[in-house]
């Protein structure tokens, strides 16, 4: 994962930013104070409170490596700096026709920022790698769920929010 670049919007990016800095100036000292708390408290291999809070000192520690590798090998692409292009790259918002002539709009987005309910979609999955690099009018061979769907990209659009 460190040799990667992981591509991000700015807003991604923004919320693992502000995670990694709630994990470091908030959650994690609590979770210190407690530990040193329930260690003072006697035997350690009964102490409900040490072992719980121990682990969940591994989980926060955990999380922040796994932080700070993303964000130090980032990449952010802001669709501002994207006008006028007229291929699917990171960053569209794409709306393309099914066969069953159901229209989906879709956000290709990095990796830790997808979220189905809001329309914003991995631009590694296998939707937005059928989508990447075509234009209005094209149509792609999507896999999935062991089955091939052709779709039709009806519009591209890069929002500035």
């Amino acid at each position: 994962m460190s040799d990667e670049i992981h591509y991000m919007t700015p807003k991604g990016y923004a919320a693992l930013s502000q995670e990694q800095d709630r994990l470091i100036h908030t959650e994690r000292p609590k979770i210190c104070e407690i530990v040193s708390w329930a260690a003072g408290n006697g035997d350690r291999s009964e102490n409900g409170d040490y072992i719980y809070n121990k682990k969940r000192l591994r989980e926060i520690d955990r999380r922040l490596r796994y932080l700070k590798k993303k964000l130090d090998n980032c990449k952010i692409v802001d669709p501002k700096d994207q006008q006028n292009l007229t291929r699917v790259y990171f960053g569209a918002t794409v709306t393309y026709a099914r066969e069953d002539n159901s229209e989906v709009t879709v956000h290709l987005v990095g990796v830790d920022e997808a979220d189905f309910s809001q329309n914003k979609i991995n631009w590694l999955s296998p939707v937005g790698k059928a989508l990447l690099k075509h234009e209005v009018g094209d149509c792609a061979k999507v896999r999935v769920d062991g089955q091939t769907e052709e779709i039709e990209i009806l519009e591209i659009r890069y929002l500035t929010e």
